[in-house]
């Protein structure tokens, strides 16, 4: 498992199109579309990108964002912060859904 991401594969994610060309040309249109400046900096996308990264678990990503925020202005204590508005997002997901355990076992309590 140690083996199983490469950092080096970052650096090859355009070949993804090599047998869908048309669908990753799509993909990484829209993508930079995302990404450029809109009604959110490109330094506040990068922020929201590392926590997302970070509660989808990609390490690609996380590497790529982390990057991204140091160029794009943005402090370890922001980077941080965000790493822990994920947690807590993820962490409030878990607990919400017990809630729907709580109401199944009563249920099966019955």
């Amino acid at each position: 498992m140690a083996d199983y991401y490469s950092p080096e594969d970052l650096n090859r994610f355009q070949e993804i199109g090599g047998e869908a060309s048309e669908l990753a040309r799509k993909f990484f249109d829209y993508y930079g579309a995302v990404f450029s400046e809109g009604a959110l900096s490109e330094r506040e996308k990068a922020l929201i990108a590392l926590a997302v990264a970070h509660a989808v678990q990609c390490p690609y990503c996380i590497d790529a964002y982390t990057r991204a925020c140091l160029e794009k202005g943005s402090n370890l204590e922001e980077m941080t912060e965000a790493v822990h508005v994920a947690c807590a997002i993820r962490g409030g997901a878990s607990l919400i859904h017990g809630i729907q355990m709580r109401r199944i076992a009563a249920k099966l309590s019955m």
